[in-house]
């Protein structure tokens, strides 16, 4: 299988796996998707946007963040 293919395929998981990461926290990312420019561009491999979000997204994201790294 040529190593594009594989790398396309793994972007679409990627963003799939972190959005229902994300879903199970409550916290949403409008813009999280794939980086359409990075299919056509010479990038090693494609890149997932992660996009913007408003200021209560981002504190719920860091608190989400923070716990996971106190768990440790």
């Amino acid at each position: 299988m040529p190593s594009h293919i594989h790398h396309r395929d793994e972007v679409h998981e990627c963003t799939e796996l972190l959005r229902s990461a994300l879903k199970d926290k409550g916290i949403t990312l409008p813009s999280l998707g794939v980086d359409l420019p990075g299919f056509a561009g010479s990038y090693a491999v494609p890149l997932v946007a992660l996009g913007n979000c408003n200021t209560a997204t981002a504190r719920k994201l860091a608190e989400a963040l923070r716990k996971a790294a106190a768990a440790r």
